[in-house]
């Protein structure tokens, strides 16, 4: 089930002593059918030491529609069923909003708006502070591969090949040069006899 802090679903609240810093990486656009794919929603507090505490608003505007519709507790029951699930930050202080679409339909294909309503508690204030995020998600039967991917799997094998032909030039080399020094040593023995 989807656990989102302003929606029908509590997010779960963990403490660390540590935290990982914060990139805001904006979310894939092309998901495949029948599998899943994350949405990401990720708004960095600029500064770390001030607490905070955060909600998330997912809301979607299918393709052709006029209105987002908030994806509450209805919404997920006519067109999302049980196919959502919370990815984001599992505290109080919600930095990345992401959650995964189950199993997506064509149906899914429109557009995605996550907004975080993020209250930061400063000394003399409380500072309120609202950002949206978009993602125009399209559906599609199969998934392209990123060119990135297609050139370092070419790389890849390339290096292989290389290695592996440098590899035997090497042992072609040594096992000459040993094979030469071996000769050499048998002339000597051959000419210590001849002189004995």
């Amino acid at each position: 089930t989807l656990a989102v802090a302003s929606m029908w679903f509590p997010v779960p609240v963990v403490t660390s002593p540590c935290h990982g810093g914060c990139a805001e990486v904006d979310s894939r656009t092309q998901a495949v059918a029948g599998e899943r794919f994350l949405l990401g929603c990720i708004s960095c507090k600029r500064r770390e030491e001030v607490s905070a505490r955060a909600t998330v608003d997912w809301h979607f505007k299918p393709l052709g529609e006029e209105e987002f519709s908030h994806i509450d507790e209805f919404y997920i029951w006519r067109d999302f069923s049980s196919r959502l699930e919370w990815h984001g930050t599992q505290s109080s202080d919600i930095q990345m909003g992401a959650i995964y679409i189950h199993n997506v339909t064509y149906n899914d294909t429109g557009t995605y708006r996550c907004t975080i309503h993020r209250t930061l508690f400063l000394s003399q204030y409380d500072e309120h502070v609202t950002v949206e995020k978009e993602v125009e998600l399209s559906v599609v039967a199969v998934g392209k591969r990123a060119c990135a991917s297609v050139i370092s799997k070419i790389m890849m094998y390339v290096l292989i090949v290389v290695l592996q032909l440098w590899l035997i030039v090497i042992l072609v080399l040594c096992y000459k040069k040993t094979s030469e020094e071996y000769d050499a040593r048998e002339a000597r023995k051959a000419l210590k006899a001849q002189a004995g």
